[in-house]
């Protein structure tokens, strides 16, 4: 059985008010095996489209190659919003070698709240997917739940948004409160979903040429 570790440390520094909170990325990058066009850091495979929507958004001009280069314009991108990263699966165990979150057998978390309380400055968690199993929202609800905490609904239209009070010891102000925003997956396994989406074909109906990027682009540039 294949041993899927992450290969990156959570991305955090002093100041980071957002954190992208994600599953793993493909088995390659712990096995450190990065095809051509993958970037060594978070999210960096040429598959995903989280990069190519921030590229978009913000016009950041990246380069998609395995390069120190390619890496630290990630870096400064994220610190320059005060972005951080830090997906919540810190391993699990494979019988088949891919990508796929259904996947993942033995699943170890990362103590995300630990974190939270780390870095006192941090309001929201912006989850590359939703509640479906295996998801980063559902394994945080499990999460939160080891914690007796609770996300409590804010939107449960599509971008979902939730928040939950995190307990602040030794403050007046007894908890702190986080939001959760759950964006629609960026990668190809999720273009289905989207393309099922009401708002989805309403918006390709009046335009035949918008596509599931685009709508993604749409989606997340309210939120980074």
């Amino acid at each position: 059985m294949f041993e899927h570790t992450h290969p990156y440390e959570p991305f955090l520094f002093p100041g980071v008010t957002k954190l992208i909170v994600g599953t793993l990325p493909p088995p390659r990058f712990t096995q450190k095996k990065l095809k051509e066009r993958d970037v060594n850091f978070c999210y960096g495979s040429r598959d995903g489209q989280l990069w190519p929507i921030l590229d978009r958004i913000f016009d950041l001009g990246l380069k998609y190659e395995n390069t120190k280069m390619a890496i630290q314009q990630r870096k400064t991108f994220l610190k320059s919003r005060k972005i951080g990263v830090c997906d919540i699966v810190a391993s699990a165990k494979r019988v088949k070698i891919d990508a796929s979150d259904l996947g993942m057998q033995e699943i170890k978390l990362r103590d995300i709240v630990g974190y939270l309380k780390l870095y006192p400055k941090v309001d929201t968690l912006l989850f590359t997917g939703g509640n479906s199993k295996n998801g980063p929202e559902f394994f945080f609800r499990k999460h939160l739940k080891a914690h007796g905490l609770q996300l409590t609904v804010v939107n449960d239209k599509v971008p979902r948004m939730h928040e939950f009070k995190l307990p602040v010891s030794g403050r007046s102000n007894p908890s702190r409160i986080i939001k959760t925003i759950s964006l629609t997956a960026p990668s190809g396994a999720a273009n289905r979903a989207v393309g099922s989406m009401d708002l989805y074909k309403r918006m390709k109906d009046k335009n035949p040429e918008f596509n599931t990027f685009d709508f993604r682009v749409m989606q997340y540039q309210d939120f980074f």
